[in-house]
């Protein structure tokens, strides 16, 4: 039997894109686990530990995108680690990957330390591209709006949850209200880029 999990990390995403996914895989949506408002990195996922300990010996445990399962190595060490306890194998968009087995425990701990990195990285360039703003002027007085480049990574931050909307402001020089109008552009502009072309 396949078991879906699928996780977005603030409760104004969407999961159903995942859900669907998963669903085209063949898993029942009563069997898709689901943690809104959730990032990869905390500890405490109730969705997930639902999933773990629905999942029986011989199942596979599915996810869209690593990612989604988490964004720390350790942390999918440990995650994994429970799975193969149990006897299941894991799926990341629809490739099945053993983690009782060397060669599919390796694959799996290749692909967690890209997921920290990239995680990793975006912090870092938001945190340049602020930085940056902040040195030009740009976030002094009435200034209200971001660049296009530094609003998708402000949006990418708060999307992280591992924030606090004080410690963004505190960041960007913008007040809250400011704040708020920049990552609301930020997905206005995320969405426009995913449209198709006519």
């Amino acid at each position: 039997m396949k078991i879906g999990y699928a996780r977005v990390s603030t409760a104004a995403q969407d999961s159903s894109i995942q859900v669907d996914l998963l669903v085209k895989e063949g898993i029942a949506r009563n069997r898709v686990y689901v943690d809104h408002g959730i990032s990869g990195r905390q500890t405490r996922r109730p969705g997930l530990d639902n999933a773990i300990n629905a999942a029986r010996e011989g199942d596979i445990f599915c996810v869209t995108k690593l990612d989604r399962l988490s964004r720390s190595a350790g942390d999918l060490h440990e995650t994994v680690g429970r799975l193969a306890d149990k006897g299941v194998a894991l799926s990341i968009d629809g490739k099945i990957y053993d983690p009782t087995d060397p060669m599919g425990k390796m694959f799996i701990g290749v692909l967690g330390l890209m997921a920290e990195f990239e995680s990793d990285l975006i912090r870092s360039r938001t945190r340049d591209a602020v930085a940056a703003a902040a040195a030009a002027g740009k976030m002094k007085g009435r200034q209200h709006k971001l660049t296009p480049e530094e609003r998708a990574y402000l949006l990418q931050t708060y999307e992280t949850g591992q924030f606090k909307i004080e410690t963004l402001c505190r960041n960007t020089g913008l007040k809250r209200s400011a704040l708020y109008a920049n990552i609301e552009l930020a997905r206005t502009e995320r969405a426009a880029e995913t449209l198709p072309a006519s």
